[in-house]
């Protein structure tokens, strides 16, 4: 996600978190937006949503439509209010915020690993276990191989991000020197 994506996201996943919370509907909602931000990702709604041939109203006519019963009351109000602010592209980004709003309330963190190398499931726990003891949350950990990083590895874990990666020592490096 880009960071601007994310700041502009988040206030209206907090929004959801709270109304969600306050009517006891956090499953209902999380379905919901997962929903639309499935919808958004579809690179062919892409350009459906920045075709300037289509008005606000088609476009919300049509996600509704998609969406179809899960889209209802609340939601389609929501769905409104995203197209009405142009607010719509950043669909994925409000559910992704909104999940780890959910799994904060339950004492649960989303950690997104990124290796150069395969990591096996003894080093997986290990890392979870580590992060657990220094975060003070459960962990639900996602991996990813990524070559480019060269060696080592980058943990996410909501704003906060360790990167222990050769690239990324490298990049500093770089930086220091002025290059």
């Amino acid at each position: 996600m880009a960071q601007e994506s994310i700041t502009i996201a988040r206030p209206y996943a907090d929004a959801i978190f709270a109304r969600a919370k306050e009517s006891s509907s956090l499953e209902q909602w999380s379905q919901t937006l997962e929903l639309l931000g499935t919808i958004m990702s579809d690179a062919a709604m892409s350009d459906v949503v920045g075709n300037p041939n289509i008005s606000k109203q088609q476009l919300t006519e049509m996600i509704l439509g998609i969406g179809g019963e899960q889209l209802t009351g609340e939601a389609e109000n929501l769905v409104r209010l995203l197209v009405e602010n142009g607010r719509l592209v950043i669909a994925p980004e409000i559910a992704t915020l909104f999940e780890e709003r959910k799994n904060a309330e339950r004492g649960v963190l989303e950690v997104e690993l990124v290796s150069a190398y395969v990591i096996d499931e003894d080093q997986k726990q290990a890392l979870a276990d580590a992060l657990k003891a220094k975060l003070g949350s459960d962990i639900n950990m996602t991996t990813s191989e990524d070559p480019e990083l060269i060696g080592g590895m980058r943990i996410r874990a909501g704003d906060l991000v360790i990167d222990g990666s050769v690239q990324g020592q490298l990049t500093k490096l770089a930086n220091e020197l002025g290059i």
